[in-house]
């Protein structure tokens, strides 16, 4: 069973690693989603394995499937009425497409995807009030609205003002004892 306590791998390795034409592709849509290593693509690859799986599993005892289809909803992988035909169909560009460092790249506020990852690990990207310094992070559909830069703090150019201001004070102070 292992120790619960130890992080388990949560991907699968292709069976053929060495195989020309899947490096190829893997590198293609490695360097359009600015992807740090093989291992994020292959997370995401059994990512929707387990999720056809699920549906799989659905279409032998259908009860579960309003509540699976609200939950792919929320993630945005699927829009509207769908099928279990549909969950099948999904491909793992759906679901880089809905990365945190994807939606960064694509909103404009980084100039490249590799940007945009850099962005996130330097915690310069907040979700409402909240920083996320994940890039594989994926974005529900109500967050992606939410999504904005971290603002610098100010308190430096507070104590800076204060200061000119103080020494303003003092002097319109000998200026009115002056006259």
């Amino acid at each position: 069973m292992g120790d619960p306590r130890k992080a388990h791998k949560k991907y699968k390795r292709p069976k053929k690693i060495h195989l020309r034409t899947r490096i190829d592709e893997d590198q293609a849509i490695s360097k359009n989603y600015g992807l740090k290593n093989m291992r994020e693509l292959w997370r995401t690859e059994t990512e929707i394995t387990r999720i056809r799986d699920q549906a799989k599993k659905l279409i032998i005892n259908p009860a579960n499937q309003e509540t699976f289809f609200n939950r792919l909803k929320k993630l945005g992988l699927i829009k509207g009425d769908v099928t279990i035909d549909d969950v099948l169909a999904l491909t793992k560009e759906k679901l880089l497409d809905r990365r945190l460092q994807t939606i960064v790249y694509k909103k404009g506020l980084a100039k490249t995807v590799k940007g945009a990852r850099q962005f996130i690990t330097h915690r310069k990207i907040k979700i409402q009030d909240r920083i996320v310094d994940v890039p594989g992070y994926l974005v529900k559909i109500d967050e992606e609205n939410k999504i904005s830069l971290v603002q610098k703090k100010q308190k430096e150019k507070k104590a800076e003002t204060e200061k000119i201001s103080l020494e303003k004070m003092e002097e319109i102070k000998e200026i009115v004892e002056k006259k």
